[in-house]
Protein backbone atom coordinates (compact mmCIF):
# COMPACT_ATOMS: atom_id res chain seq x y z
CA UNK A 1 0.00 0.00 0.00
CA UNK A 2 1.20 3.82 -0.69
CA UNK A 3 2.68 6.08 1.90
CA UNK A 4 0.53 9.02 1.30
CA UNK A 5 1.48 12.41 2.21
CA UNK A 6 -0.25 15.90 2.01
CA UNK A 7 0.42 19.29 0.36
CA UNK A 8 -1.10 22.16 -0.61
CA UNK A 9 0.91 22.58 -4.70
CA UNK A 10 2.31 18.95 -5.88
CA UNK A 11 5.58 20.02 -7.95
CA UNK A 12 6.52 18.19 -10.74
CA UNK A 13 10.19 18.91 -11.89
CA UNK A 14 12.85 20.74 -10.26
CA UNK A 15 14.26 23.12 -13.05
CA UNK A 16 13.99 26.94 -13.12
CA UNK A 17 10.30 26.82 -13.50
CA UNK A 18 9.33 23.93 -10.77
CA UNK A 19 11.71 25.95 -8.28
CA UNK A 20 11.08 29.26 -8.85
CA UNK A 21 7.18 28.77 -8.69
CA UNK A 22 7.62 26.65 -4.80
CA UNK A 23 9.98 29.66 -4.13
CA UNK A 24 7.01 32.43 -4.87
CA UNK A 25 4.72 30.13 -3.24
CA UNK A 26 6.48 29.67 -0.04
CA UNK A 27 6.46 33.46 0.19
CA UNK A 28 3.02 33.37 0.79
CA UNK A 29 2.50 31.34 2.83
CA UNK A 30 1.73 28.19 0.17
CA UNK A 31 3.29 24.69 1.01
CA UNK A 32 4.38 22.32 -1.97
CA UNK A 33 6.63 19.10 -2.49
CA UNK A 34 8.74 19.17 -6.16
CA UNK A 35 9.16 16.21 -7.47
CA UNK A 36 12.54 15.36 -9.57
CA UNK A 37 13.14 12.46 -11.87
CA UNK A 38 16.88 13.06 -11.88
CA UNK A 39 19.41 13.31 -8.94
CA UNK A 40 20.81 16.76 -8.00
CA UNK A 41 24.12 16.46 -9.07
CA UNK A 42 22.36 15.85 -12.75
CA UNK A 43 20.13 18.53 -12.40
CA UNK A 44 22.73 21.25 -10.91
CA UNK A 45 24.73 20.09 -14.17
CA UNK A 46 22.46 20.34 -17.00
CA UNK A 47 24.21 22.62 -19.47
CA UNK A 48 21.24 25.42 -20.54
CA UNK A 49 21.17 29.02 -22.05
CA UNK A 50 21.44 32.53 -19.74
CA UNK A 51 20.36 35.72 -21.32
CA UNK A 52 17.73 36.71 -18.30
CA UNK A 53 15.02 39.79 -19.69
CA UNK A 54 14.44 42.35 -17.42
CA UNK A 55 11.28 41.16 -15.94
CA UNK A 56 12.72 37.44 -15.16
CA UNK A 57 15.91 39.55 -12.97
CA UNK A 58 12.89 41.44 -11.32
CA UNK A 59 11.35 38.23 -10.63
CA UNK A 60 13.91 36.86 -9.29
CA UNK A 61 14.64 39.59 -6.88
CA UNK A 62 11.14 39.35 -5.71
CA UNK A 63 12.12 35.96 -4.76
CA UNK A 64 15.35 36.78 -2.35
CA UNK A 65 17.64 34.59 -4.80
CA UNK A 66 19.22 37.20 -7.23
CA UNK A 67 22.87 38.24 -4.90
CA UNK A 68 24.86 36.47 -6.61
CA UNK A 69 23.18 37.10 -9.84
CA UNK A 70 24.19 40.41 -9.10
CA UNK A 71 27.66 39.34 -7.84
CA UNK A 72 28.44 37.42 -11.08
CA UNK A 73 26.17 38.36 -13.92
CA UNK A 74 26.76 40.38 -16.92
CA UNK A 75 24.90 43.06 -17.58
CA UNK A 76 24.64 43.63 -21.61
CA UNK A 77 23.20 47.09 -22.82
CA UNK A 78 22.87 45.99 -26.36
CA UNK A 79 23.74 43.05 -29.07
CA UNK A 80 25.34 43.27 -32.37
CA UNK A 81 23.57 41.77 -35.81
CA UNK A 82 26.58 40.89 -38.00
CA UNK A 83 25.33 40.36 -41.87
CA UNK A 84 26.00 42.01 -45.22
CA UNK A 85 29.28 42.93 -44.70
CA UNK A 86 29.10 45.13 -41.72
CA UNK A 87 28.21 45.06 -37.64
CA UNK A 88 24.63 46.94 -36.76
CA UNK A 89 24.55 47.18 -32.70
CA UNK A 90 21.09 47.33 -31.06
CA UNK A 91 21.33 49.37 -28.46
CA UNK A 92 18.49 48.27 -26.00
CA UNK A 93 19.59 50.78 -23.04
CA UNK A 94 18.69 54.24 -25.70
CA UNK A 95 15.99 52.04 -27.25
CA UNK A 96 13.64 50.79 -24.25
CA UNK A 97 15.63 51.88 -20.79
CA UNK A 98 16.26 48.29 -20.07
CA UNK A 99 19.07 45.66 -20.70
CA UNK A 100 19.30 41.72 -20.27
CA UNK A 101 21.84 40.02 -17.83
CA UNK A 102 23.71 36.93 -18.82
CA UNK A 103 23.83 34.37 -16.03
CA UNK A 104 23.44 30.54 -16.69
CA UNK A 105 20.58 28.95 -16.09
CA UNK A 106 22.72 26.44 -14.42
CA UNK A 107 23.54 29.26 -12.10
CA UNK A 108 19.66 29.87 -11.81
CA UNK A 109 18.74 26.56 -10.76
CA UNK A 110 21.61 26.24 -8.32
CA UNK A 111 20.65 29.58 -6.43
CA UNK A 112 17.00 28.21 -6.45
CA UNK A 113 18.20 24.85 -4.53
CA UNK A 114 20.25 26.19 -2.15
CA UNK A 115 16.89 28.89 -1.28
CA UNK A 116 14.77 25.63 -1.50
CA UNK A 117 16.60 23.71 0.46
CA UNK A 118 17.36 26.00 3.37
CA UNK A 119 14.20 25.49 4.56
CA UNK A 120 11.60 25.99 2.04
CA UNK A 121 10.15 22.84 1.53
CA UNK A 122 11.70 18.97 -0.06
CA UNK A 123 12.66 18.22 -3.21
CA UNK A 124 11.71 14.38 -3.62
CA UNK A 125 15.12 13.61 -5.85
CA UNK A 126 14.90 10.51 -8.00
CA UNK A 127 11.03 10.46 -8.08
CA UNK A 128 10.55 7.33 -10.09
CA UNK A 129 7.03 6.89 -12.83
CA UNK A 130 5.10 9.94 -11.82
CA UNK A 131 1.49 9.73 -12.45
CA UNK A 132 -1.02 12.21 -12.17
CA UNK A 133 -4.52 11.37 -11.41
CA UNK A 134 -8.03 13.10 -10.75
CA UNK A 135 -7.31 15.96 -12.19
CA UNK A 136 -10.88 16.93 -12.49
CA UNK A 137 -11.36 16.34 -8.92
CA UNK A 138 -10.56 18.49 -5.80
CA UNK A 139 -8.71 16.22 -4.89
CA UNK A 140 -5.86 15.40 -7.36
CA UNK A 141 -2.54 13.15 -6.61
CA UNK A 142 0.67 12.18 -8.14
CA UNK A 143 1.59 9.04 -7.45
CA UNK A 144 5.11 7.92 -7.57
CA UNK A 145 8.28 5.72 -6.79
CA UNK A 146 11.31 6.64 -4.40
CA UNK A 147 13.66 4.18 -2.89
CA UNK A 148 11.51 1.42 -4.47
CA UNK A 149 8.66 2.67 -1.84
CA UNK A 150 5.42 3.51 -3.98
CA UNK A 151 4.01 6.85 -2.84
CA UNK A 152 1.11 9.37 -3.33
CA UNK A 153 1.22 13.09 -2.64
CA UNK A 154 -2.50 14.55 -2.61
CA UNK A 155 -2.74 18.06 -3.71
CA UNK A 156 -4.86 20.96 -4.11
CA UNK A 157 -3.23 22.00 -7.45
CA UNK A 158 -0.27 20.14 -9.70
CA UNK A 159 1.89 22.42 -11.91
CA UNK A 160 3.40 20.33 -14.45
CA UNK A 161 6.78 21.93 -14.89
CA UNK A 162 8.93 19.22 -16.37
CA UNK A 163 9.25 19.98 -19.61
CA UNK A 164 8.94 18.77 -23.03
CA UNK A 165 9.44 15.19 -22.05
CA UNK A 166 7.94 15.40 -18.88
CA UNK A 167 4.15 13.70 -17.85
CA UNK A 168 2.70 16.62 -17.47
CA UNK A 169 1.43 17.50 -20.81
CA UNK A 170 0.03 14.12 -21.92
CA UNK A 171 -2.12 14.10 -18.71
CA UNK A 172 -4.03 16.37 -20.31
CA UNK A 173 -7.11 15.00 -22.01
CA UNK A 174 -6.82 14.49 -25.59
CA UNK A 175 -9.93 15.76 -26.45
CA UNK A 176 -9.21 19.78 -24.65
CA UNK A 177 -6.01 20.08 -26.16
CA UNK A 178 -4.17 21.97 -29.34
CA UNK A 179 -0.42 21.29 -30.64
CA UNK A 180 0.93 23.73 -32.51
CA UNK A 181 4.63 22.77 -34.31
CA UNK A 182 6.95 23.95 -36.69
CA UNK A 183 10.48 21.81 -36.93
CA UNK A 184 13.39 23.82 -38.75
CA UNK A 185 15.53 21.77 -41.09
CA UNK A 186 18.69 22.75 -39.44
CA UNK A 187 20.63 22.57 -35.88
CA UNK A 188 22.56 24.52 -33.75
CA UNK A 189 26.11 22.85 -32.96
CA UNK A 190 27.15 24.44 -29.29
CA UNK A 191 30.52 24.98 -27.88
CA UNK A 192 31.51 25.71 -24.43
CA UNK A 193 35.15 26.25 -23.58
CA UNK A 194 37.12 27.89 -20.65
CA UNK A 195 37.98 31.02 -22.94
CA UNK A 196 37.65 34.64 -22.62
CA UNK A 197 34.54 35.58 -24.73
CA UNK A 198 35.49 37.55 -28.21
CA UNK A 199 33.00 40.42 -27.49
CA UNK A 200 31.78 42.04 -24.34
CA UNK A 201 28.04 41.89 -25.82
CA UNK A 202 26.56 38.92 -28.29
CA UNK A 203 27.47 38.78 -31.95
CA UNK A 204 24.56 37.49 -34.09
CA UNK A 205 26.03 36.29 -37.35
CA UNK A 206 24.06 35.81 -40.86
CA UNK A 207 26.81 34.64 -43.05
CA UNK A 208 26.70 32.80 -46.54
CA UNK A 209 27.94 29.28 -45.03
CA UNK A 210 24.85 29.74 -41.89
CA UNK A 211 24.44 31.28 -39.00
CA UNK A 212 26.80 31.49 -36.22
CA UNK A 213 26.29 32.94 -32.82
CA UNK A 214 29.25 34.36 -30.11
CA UNK A 215 28.05 34.24 -26.83
CA UNK A 216 29.38 33.47 -23.19
CA UNK A 217 28.56 32.41 -19.45
CA UNK A 218 31.37 34.45 -17.71
CA UNK A 219 34.37 36.69 -18.64
CA UNK A 220 36.48 33.48 -18.82
CA UNK A 221 33.69 30.75 -20.21
CA UNK A 222 32.55 31.57 -24.12
CA UNK A 223 29.31 29.97 -25.76
CA UNK A 224 29.10 29.40 -29.12
CA UNK A 225 26.98 28.00 -31.91
CA UNK A 226 26.95 27.48 -35.68
CA UNK A 227 23.74 26.22 -37.76
CA UNK A 228 24.53 22.65 -38.73
CA UNK A 229 22.47 19.85 -41.08
CA UNK A 230 20.53 17.62 -38.48
CA UNK A 231 22.73 14.46 -40.12
CA UNK A 232 25.98 16.23 -39.13
CA UNK A 233 27.45 14.50 -36.29
CA UNK A 234 29.62 16.10 -33.42
CA UNK A 235 32.44 13.44 -34.35
CA UNK A 236 32.95 15.19 -37.93
CA UNK A 237 33.16 18.37 -36.02
CA UNK A 238 36.71 18.54 -33.75
CA UNK A 239 37.34 21.31 -32.02
CA UNK A 240 39.47 22.84 -34.44
CA UNK A 241 37.23 22.30 -37.47
CA UNK A 242 34.92 24.57 -35.30
CA UNK A 243 36.82 27.10 -34.46
CA UNK A 244 38.00 27.99 -37.58
CA UNK A 245 34.06 27.84 -39.07
CA UNK A 246 33.31 30.48 -36.48
CA UNK A 247 36.14 32.65 -37.43
CA UNK A 248 35.02 32.59 -41.02
CA UNK A 249 30.90 33.05 -40.20
CA UNK A 250 31.67 35.71 -37.34
CA UNK A 251 33.86 37.55 -39.77
CA UNK A 252 37.08 39.24 -40.00
CA UNK A 253 36.34 41.98 -37.82
CA UNK A 254 35.69 39.47 -34.74
CA UNK A 255 38.05 36.05 -35.89
CA UNK A 256 41.23 37.86 -34.45
CA UNK A 257 39.15 38.72 -30.80
CA UNK A 258 38.37 34.53 -30.77
CA UNK A 259 40.54 32.87 -28.52
CA UNK A 260 40.78 29.27 -28.98
CA UNK A 261 40.65 26.20 -26.65
CA UNK A 262 39.33 23.02 -25.24
CA UNK A 263 36.03 22.07 -25.45
CA UNK A 264 34.32 21.25 -22.34
CA UNK A 265 30.94 20.75 -23.88
CA UNK A 266 29.59 20.00 -27.34
CA UNK A 267 26.67 18.99 -28.77
CA UNK A 268 24.18 19.37 -31.61
CA UNK A 269 20.35 20.39 -30.81
CA UNK A 270 17.44 20.77 -33.21
CA UNK A 271 15.48 23.61 -33.27
CA UNK A 272 11.80 23.81 -33.03
CA UNK A 273 8.79 26.18 -32.63
CA UNK A 274 5.79 24.24 -30.51
CA UNK A 275 2.73 25.69 -28.27
CA UNK A 276 0.21 23.12 -26.48
CA UNK A 277 -3.41 24.79 -25.09
CA UNK A 278 -4.71 24.92 -23.34
CA UNK A 279 -1.92 25.04 -20.25
CA UNK A 280 -4.75 23.86 -17.83
CA UNK A 281 -7.03 21.34 -17.10
CA UNK A 282 -9.42 20.78 -14.26
CA UNK A 283 -6.49 21.13 -11.30
CA UNK A 284 -3.65 20.81 -13.56
CA UNK A 285 -1.46 23.88 -14.52
CA UNK A 286 1.53 23.97 -17.12
CA UNK A 287 4.30 26.01 -17.28
CA UNK A 288 7.93 26.55 -18.80
CA UNK A 289 8.78 23.58 -21.17
CA UNK A 290 6.14 21.48 -20.48
CA UNK A 291 3.59 23.61 -22.57
CA UNK A 292 5.69 25.24 -25.35
CA UNK A 293 9.14 25.28 -26.75
CA UNK A 294 11.12 28.03 -28.78
CA UNK A 295 14.19 28.23 -30.94
CA UNK A 296 17.11 29.44 -29.03
CA UNK A 297 17.49 32.40 -31.29
CA UNK A 298 15.79 34.98 -29.79
CA UNK A 299 16.71 33.83 -25.92
CA UNK A 300 13.31 33.57 -24.29
CA UNK A 301 13.14 29.80 -23.00
CA UNK A 302 13.74 30.39 -19.52
CA UNK A 303 12.33 33.91 -19.43
CA UNK A 304 8.95 32.47 -21.03
CA UNK A 305 9.24 29.89 -17.81
CA UNK A 306 9.74 32.53 -15.76
CA UNK A 307 6.50 34.73 -16.69
CA UNK A 308 4.46 31.85 -16.69
CA UNK A 309 5.34 30.97 -13.12
CA UNK A 310 4.21 34.33 -12.22
CA UNK A 311 0.71 34.48 -13.82
CA UNK A 312 0.33 31.20 -12.07
CA UNK A 313 1.84 31.97 -8.55
CA UNK A 314 -0.34 35.18 -8.86
CA UNK A 315 -2.94 33.34 -9.59
CA UNK A 316 -2.27 30.81 -6.43
CA UNK A 317 -1.79 33.34 -4.06
CA UNK A 318 -5.19 34.96 -4.86
CA UNK A 319 -6.67 31.33 -4.19
CA UNK A 320 -5.62 30.82 -1.15
CA UNK A 321 -5.04 34.22 0.52
CA UNK A 322 -8.82 35.76 -1.16
CA UNK A 323 -10.73 32.67 -2.50
CA UNK A 324 -10.95 34.42 -5.74
CA UNK A 325 -10.24 32.07 -8.36
CA UNK A 326 -10.96 34.44 -11.04
CA UNK A 327 -6.76 34.58 -12.30
CA UNK A 328 -6.67 30.67 -12.01
CA UNK A 329 -9.62 30.48 -14.66
CA UNK A 330 -7.41 33.30 -16.90
CA UNK A 331 -4.36 31.25 -15.90
CA UNK A 332 -4.10 29.93 -19.72
CA UNK A 333 -5.54 32.17 -21.75
CA UNK A 334 -3.28 34.81 -20.08
CA UNK A 335 0.42 32.69 -19.98
CA UNK A 336 -0.53 32.39 -23.84
CA UNK A 337 -0.94 35.79 -24.53
CA UNK A 338 2.47 36.54 -24.25
CA UNK A 339 3.34 32.94 -25.33
CA UNK A 340 2.77 33.53 -28.65
CA UNK A 341 4.20 37.12 -28.73
CA UNK A 342 8.07 35.50 -27.63
CA UNK A 343 6.79 32.35 -30.12
CA UNK A 344 6.67 35.02 -32.88
CA UNK A 345 9.76 37.08 -31.78
CA UNK A 346 12.03 33.61 -32.04
CA UNK A 347 10.41 32.72 -34.91
CA UNK A 348 11.15 35.84 -36.91
CA UNK A 349 14.66 35.94 -35.13
CA UNK A 350 15.87 32.59 -36.86
CA UNK A 351 13.98 33.13 -40.36
CA UNK A 352 15.84 36.80 -40.06
CA UNK A 353 19.47 35.20 -39.83
CA UNK A 354 20.05 31.74 -40.89
CA UNK A 355 20.65 30.43 -43.90
CA UNK A 356 17.65 28.74 -45.24
CA UNK A 357 17.32 29.47 -49.28
CA UNK A 358 19.83 29.73 -52.21
CA UNK A 359 21.31 32.89 -53.06
CA UNK A 360 19.74 33.50 -55.66
CA UNK A 361 16.47 32.75 -54.54
CA UNK A 362 13.18 35.06 -53.97
CA UNK A 363 13.57 34.47 -50.28
CA UNK A 364 16.98 35.22 -49.79
CA UNK A 365 16.84 38.51 -50.96
CA UNK A 366 14.13 39.55 -48.65
CA UNK A 367 16.39 38.57 -46.05
CA UNK A 368 18.62 40.64 -46.82
CA UNK A 369 15.88 43.69 -47.74
CA UNK A 370 14.71 42.56 -44.30
CA UNK A 371 18.33 43.22 -42.68
CA UNK A 372 18.98 46.62 -45.19
CA UNK A 373 15.98 47.87 -43.32
CA UNK A 374 16.80 46.55 -40.17
CA UNK A 375 20.25 48.31 -39.74
CA UNK A 376 18.76 52.04 -41.86
CA UNK A 377 15.02 51.81 -39.45
CA UNK A 378 15.30 52.92 -35.60
CA UNK A 379 12.27 52.22 -35.06
CA UNK A 380 12.44 48.37 -36.84
CA UNK A 381 15.84 48.61 -33.85
CA UNK A 382 13.30 49.71 -31.48
CA UNK A 383 10.60 46.38 -32.27
CA UNK A 384 13.84 44.26 -32.51
CA UNK A 385 15.03 46.06 -28.87
CA UNK A 386 11.48 45.83 -26.89
CA UNK A 387 10.95 42.10 -28.00
CA UNK A 388 14.71 41.35 -26.47
CA UNK A 389 15.05 42.84 -23.36
CA UNK A 390 11.36 41.38 -22.75
CA UNK A 391 7.80 42.38 -23.01
CA UNK A 392 6.07 43.69 -20.00
CA UNK A 393 4.91 40.42 -17.76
Amino acid sequence: MAVQERTQVGIIGAGPAGLLLARLLKLHGIDSVILEARDRDYVEARVRAGVLEQGTVDLLEEAGVAERLHREGLVHDGVEIAANGRRLRIDFRELTGKTVTVYGQTEVTRDLIAARLAGDGPIVWEAADVAIHDIESARPYLRYRVAGLERELVCDYIAGCDGFHGVSRPALPESVGQTFERTYAFGWLGILADVPPCSEELIYASHPRGFALASMRSPTRSRYYIQCGLDEKIEEWPDERLWDELKLRLGSDTAPDITTGPSIEKSIAPLRSFVSTPMQHGRLFLAGDAAHIVPPTGAKGLNLAASDVHYLARALAAHYSKGNDDLLRAYSDTALARVWKAERFSWWMTMLLHRLHPEASFEAQMQRAELDYLASSRAAQTVLAENYVGLPF
